[in-house]
């Protein structure tokens, strides 16, 4: 087990063929709601590439200042899409972007009850961990491992709708997992990308139960079309509701 952690530590055994084995919160939505659409990698956007520099520059600063940046006004500019090119880059965040998010970590660093948590010497920083988890095996990688709890970062355009929308982006099945994972209950810290507020959100037993019985479903819908023996075709999904 030890020598799987290991592996899981570096994100291309992580995110590619050895860490594919393990199903993971990201497979939720997929498996919910499109199953067909199981382990299909999305291509790299603003969102996702912001996410990860705000991620970085607090938890692996090592890999931030490996990140490019372009100097221009709009990815729809010829300017941008010559630096692409040139670099070979599928994708770039643009400068304004890289203020935008430096802006964001040092809004949350300086925040004192926030830095003494994720600045916690006994902290282990992008941890991951593999278990079984309703029959199948499961993997998770932690932002913050504190002695306490399980910290995940998080960004939102809308603090004051997250309560609302954690369940919408599947949060709710990452506090189930993440718990079962690391023995510790997960707790989000969160800021607004709008306005700069933060959050601290704490899991309620219900918002945990909605969290397992998604992953139960999930597991259902694996076996069904990917698992050892599955039951049915991919090709013969469809959804059948009443309006």
């Amino acid at each position: 087990m030890i020598d799987v952690i290991e592996k899981l530590k570096d994100d291309e055994q992580y995110y590619g063929e050895f860490g594919q084995q393990y199903l993971s919160n990201s497979n939720i939505g997929s498996l919910l709601k499109d199953p067909s659409s199981f382990k299909k990698r999305e291509p790299d956007n603003s969102a996702f590439a912001k996410g990860r520099y705000f991620h970085q520059l607090i938890l692996e600063p090592e890999k931030a200042i490996h990140t490019v940046f372009v100097d221009v006004a709009s990815r729809n500019s010829k300017a941008y899409k010559e630096f692409c090119a040139e670099a070979g880059l599928g994708f770039a965040l643009l400068e304004k972007e890289k203020h935008e998010v430096q802006g964001l970590v040092e809004k949350m660093l300086s925040n004192f009850t926030l830095h003494e948590d994720i600045r916690n010497e006994k902290c282990v920083y992008e941890l991951p961990a593999v278990k079984e988890i309703a029959g199948e095996m499961w993997k998770g990688k932690a932002d913050i491992v504190h002695p306490d709890m399980v910290i995940d970062l998080k960004t939102t355009a809308d603090i004051h709708n997250f309560k609302w929308s954690a369940k919408k982006y599947n949060y709710d099945s990452q506090a189930f997992l993440y718990q079962e994972l690391f023995g510790r209950p997960l707790v989000f810290y969160v800021i607004c990308k709008t306005t700069g507020v933060l959050g601290v959100f704490e899991p309620s037993p219900q918002f945990i139960e909605g969290g397992e019985a998604k992953v139960r479903r999930a597991v259902e819908v694996y076996r069904k079309f990917y698992g050892k023996n599955p039951s049915e075709d991919i090709d013969t999904y469809y959804i059948n509701e009443i309006l």
